[in-house]
């Protein structure tokens, strides 16, 4: 990876607990994200990762524990707050618009920047049609980034799946987020879709300094692109640390090798 100025601690998560019920999906868990830095969140199935990102952005409210974002401590954060604040957020199953070229789709992550009211927006004229160029642009930027520009005015559900997973980001990032959530950013694609998918995580996280937390099974990207490994098992924080350290973790490899080897 580049040479990247890791900065102070901007989310601390302190002893986070959360049930449905009589289930505990996360006990008394807690782990911090630097400012600027990969944090990746591992565990076998069922460990628990999708629901503390969904802490994190506000969909799950822990019923113990706390949540300092950038100072600010609180028990819960909602989902309009966390996107108020700068957290955007990707989805395991993809949460696109399908019969909506990609260009449309990724207007609706502008929708937080816009002002204008809907009766402006309806007649597009004046301040709502200046508006609206002005966030185009913006998306442009990112299409171009992305290097999706072929495919700007196609419907997503016509889109392979490692595209359709490259829109995705670039609707988190049309939202201008300092911290990015990636829900396995790169499950089901080959090994292809794998690099370039990387490329553009490392690419987002260095020229537009966007925090990065992701959950993500493949081993391999997991220790090329983190600067810091957070492993959980059954709801439980197992490890935590460079990943060199985690990889080396007794505890880790007993998870997901079994005690065995």
């Amino acid at each position: 990876m580049a040479e990247r100025t890791i900065g102070p601690v901007i989310l601390d998560l302190r002893n986070i607990s959360l049930s449905f019920g009589g289930v505990k999906a996360l006990t008394d868990i807690s782990f911090d994200v630097r400012e600027h830095e990969v944090r990746a969140i591992i565990g076998p199935n069922g460990a628990g990762k999708s629901s503390m990102l969904n802490v994190i952005n506000g969909v799950y409210h822990p019923q113990h524990g706390e949540i300092v974002f950038h100072g600010r401590t609180r028990q819960r954060m909602n989902r309009h707050e966390a996107a108020e604040q700068g957290i955007a957020r990707t989805f395991q199953n993809i949460a696109l618009f399908k019969g909506m070229s990609v260009l449309d789709n990724l207007m609706t992550g502008r929708l937080l920047k816009m002002k204008c009211n809907f009766v402006q927006q309806a007649i597009y004229w004046g301040a709502a049609q200046r508006e609206e160029i002005a966030q185009r642009a913006k998306v442009e930027e990112i299409i171009e980034f992305l290097e999706i520009q072929h495919i700007r005015k196609t419907p997503v559900g016509r889109l392979p799946y490692g595209l359709q997973k490259r829109v995705e980001l670039g609707r988190a990032l049309a939202a201008e987020p300092s911290m990015l959530l990636l829900d396995e950013p790169m499950a089901g694609m080959n090994v292809e879709e794998k690099q370039d998918m990387c490329r553009f995580i490392l690419d987002v996280n260095e020229q537009y300094g966007t925090t990065i937390v992701l959950i993500e099974h493949d081993m391999g990207v997991v220790m090329d692109i983190s600067d810091r490994v957070v492993v959980l098992d059954y709801g439980r924080k197992i490890g935590d640390g460079p990943p060199d350290e985690v990889k080396n973790n007794p505890e880790v490899i007993a998870a997901y090798l079994g005690s065995g080897h």
